[in-house]
Order: structure tokens, then C-alpha cells, then sequence
């Protein structure tokens, strides 16, 4: 008979593995050693792109009927910056008055290790009700190109559906179980370049000056209130990231000028329609003022929502079942894997408290890391006893 996986030990070996996207490092193989004697059917599933890091993910599942209910997450982590700044070694896992201290203990290999530590317990309980699946990526923090899409699109081609999925990312605010997200707004970004004409300031009217026309842009876009939000999301918003001219003389006008601004964006809303009117706006201020202008434009995630109803409601019901209080229903924050999951299967994130991911001193208390694995084995028991619709 297997032994119990222990979620503390399991979070420590998978951040002793320094995979900092795109290595793995290997990181996936510490799961895979850790499910495998537990029934789970362990698949790699490498995917590449022209012009694309290579990445390695796994695959695994226990059972073969339907349903399917999967976890995801994923392995890899990002940079640890200064690593002299750090009260412990950052890819150590060290324990400190009982607190996890170590990239990624946050975000999100301690979650990893709480579902594998709760599906290989209630292994032995499934007894051909269905199937428990975990999705596990090394992509999340890169280019997400080659890692939970291509994966969940593998899935598919092949037949095999997930009935329902919960991500393991770093959802509560103060308590771990206290936020349950169920949803993610869009993300969009606009690179624009405003072409002018390069001259002497002495003469402009030789020369043609791109910046004020940048600017007359840049002010129409930021003025506008995109929305008031919904019951579900908060409102739509747009903010200047950076602005660049590149010029370091005094005397002269510059030939061009930048600006990057990122969109956040509730169902109100949608990319191909944001970017209509910013293409619009730009189109009046040239007309208006001359010159021309460029705008890239890319989609970093489409806004979603998983409706509350019978799968929520098991979601907050195990939690409570654990912690004695239901959890806050949201959609903030950034983007996530599971912007790319919700086109298969109704999916919303639960795990630990976010506060320190992508910090120095990453952290997590231990008591978190049982907590959240009970929750996660009471999930699987309210599933498996009543699916839900």
C-alpha cells in the first residue's frame, strides 16, 4: 500500500526545484514519483513553438469514468530578484516558526501539493464514480503558449473531457478559504507609435512633432470611464504603463513616440470592441492634426465568469465544511490559467493567501498547507457523493 502523501514534505521537494520558467528543473518528475504510486496514470505532454521556450507538463489521472473533475496549477516560478535580500535560501523550502519560506510556497507549489496530498487520500474512495485529474503546467508565468492551452486542447482532440476544474492559485485575501474566484476580467494591450517628422526646434515648422499628438491620445483614452462594472466584476479600466521618446538632445524634435497601456476589462466589454474605439480615437487626432500612427494590439486573456449556481456552491460548501465560513465569491485580480480552461468546462480558483507571491520571502504558514489540503479532500467528497450539474 502506498504512503500518504504529506503536502509539507511534497511543497518542499517540488521548491527545492528551481523552475524558474521555462525549466523545469525537475520539478514535474517530483509530482509525477508522488502520484504514480497511487494508481494515477502520470503523461507528459511537451509542446513547442517557432520562437517559443519548450515546455514539459504532466498529465495525470486516477479512474476512467465520467466525470472528470481536474485541478490545475502549475510548477514553475518566478526569479527570486535578490536573492541576498531573502531571510533564507529562496529554492531551500525552509521552515521558520512555522512558516514555508521559499519561491513558489505561495504561487502555487504548495497548492500542487495540497490537491496531490487530498486525491491520492481519497484515491482508494473513488471506486469507479468518476475520475480525478490533474493539470499541471510549467508555462504560467511565461508566454502561456505552450503549457494549459495546448493541453486542454490535447484533451479535447482526443476525446477526453473535463467535467469541471478547480485552479490552485493563490485566491484568498487574509484567511486561506476566504475568496473563491469565479471568474477573471480580460486583459488587452496597445502598443502605439505616433510617427512625426524629426527637425530643429528653432524651425517646427520644418519638422512635424509627434508628441503632443501622442499625447491628445493618450488624453482622450484616459479620460473616458469605460463603465460602472457589474454585480460581478469591477469596472472596466485603462492605464499608461509607459510613455517613451527616446531622445536625449534638447534642440531637437524627435521623429516618433511611444506609449504601452494595458486594459483591464468586465463582460461589458471585449477586446475586439476596445480596440475599435482606440483605433477610432487615434484615427480623429491624426486626422485632426496630421502625421500617422501604428497601434499592436494583443489579447492577454478573454473576461469570464463561471455563473454561481450548483459547482459554486460545492466549492463554498466544502470550504465552509473546513474553515466554518463561506467564502467571498470575486473576479480580481490578474489573469490565470484558467482564462484558457473555461473554454472546456465550468472552472474557478481556490487556494492560499496571495499576499507575498512574487515577494522576497515567499511564504506560507504550514497550518495553510493542511488547512487547504482539507478543504480540498472535503471538495472531493462532496463531488463525488452528489455531482453537481
Amino acid at each position: 500500500m502506498a504512503q500518504p502523501i504529506d503536502a509539507l514534505t511534497l511543497a518542499q521537494d517540488l521548491i527545492r526545484r528551481p523552475s524558474v520558467t521555462p525549466a523545469d528543473a525537475g520539478a514535474l518528475g517530483v509530482l509525477e514519483a508522488a502520484l504514480a504510486p497511487h494508481g494515477f496514470a502520470c503523461e507528459r505532454m511537451p509542446f513547442s513553438a517557432p520562437g517559443t521556450p519548450d515546455i514539459d507538463n504532466l498529465y495525470a489521472r486516477l479512474g476512467t469514468a465520467a466525470p472528470l473533475l481536474c485541478f490545475a496549477g502549475h510548477t514553475d516560478v518566478v526569479p527570486v530578484g535578490d536573492e541576498k535580500a531573502w531571510s533564507a535560501d529562496p529554492f531551500g523550502a525552509t521552515v521558520q516558526d512555522g512558516v514555508l519560506i521559499g519561491r513558489g510556497a505561495a504561487d502555487m507549489k504548495s497548492a500542487i501539493a495540497a490537491f496531490a496530498a487530498a486525491a491520492a487520500a481519497f484515491a482508494p474512495r473513488l471506486n469507479g464514480r468518476g475520475s480525478i485529474g490533474l493539470i499541471i503546467t510549467g508555462d504560467e508565468e511565461g508566454v502561456s503558449i505552450n503549457g494549459t492551452v495546448k493541453m486542454m486542447q490535447a484533451l479535447a482532440a482526443r476525446g477526453e473531457h473535463v467535467t469541471h476544474c478547480v485552479v490552485g492559485e493563490p485566491t484568498s485575501q487574509r484567511r486561506t478559504g476566504d475568496t473563491l474566484k469565479i471568474g477573471r476580467r480580460g486583459s488587452c494591450t496597445g502598443r502605439l507609435r505616433v510617427l512625426g517628422a524629426q527637425g530643429h526646434v528653432a524651425y517646427p515648422h520644418k519638422a512635424d512633432n509627434p508628441i503632443p499628438k501622442l499625447v491628445a491620445i493618450l488624453a482622450a483614452l484616459t479620460t473616458r470611464r469605460l463603465d460602472e462594472g457589474t454585480p460581478h466584476f469591477e469596472p472596466s479600466n485603462l492605464e499608461v504603463t509607459t510613455v517613451d521618446v527616446g531622445n536625449p538632445a534638447t534642440n531637437v524634435i524627435p521623429a516618433e513616440a511611444r506609449a504601452v497601456f494595458n486594459i483591464r476589462h468586465n463582460d461589458l466589454q471585449s477586446s475586439p470592441d476596445l480596440e475599435r474605439w482606440v483605433r477610432s480615437v487615434c484615427d480623429a487626432v491624426i486626422a485632426a492634426r496630421g502625421g500617422a500612427y501604428e497601434l499592436e494590439w494583443t489579447t492577454g486573456g478573454d473576461c469570464f465568469i463561471t455563473q454561481p449556481g450548483p459547482f459554486t456552491t460545492l466549492l463554498g460548501d466544502a470550504v465552509a465544511d473546513v474553515t466554518g465560513a463561506q467564502p467571498a465569491f470575486s473576479t480580481g485580480g490578474g489573469t490565470s490559467d484558467a482564462r484558457f480552461i473555461k473554454n472546456y468546462c465550468p472552472v474557478a480558483e481556490l487556494g492560499l493567501v496571495g499576499e507575498s507571491m512574487h515577494k522576497v520571502d515567499e511564504q506560507v504558514p504550514v497550518a495553510d498547507i493542511a488547512m487547504l489540503t482539507r478543504i480540498y479532500l472535503r471538495l472531493l467528497e462532496r463531488y463525488f457523493d452528489a455531482v453537481p450539474a
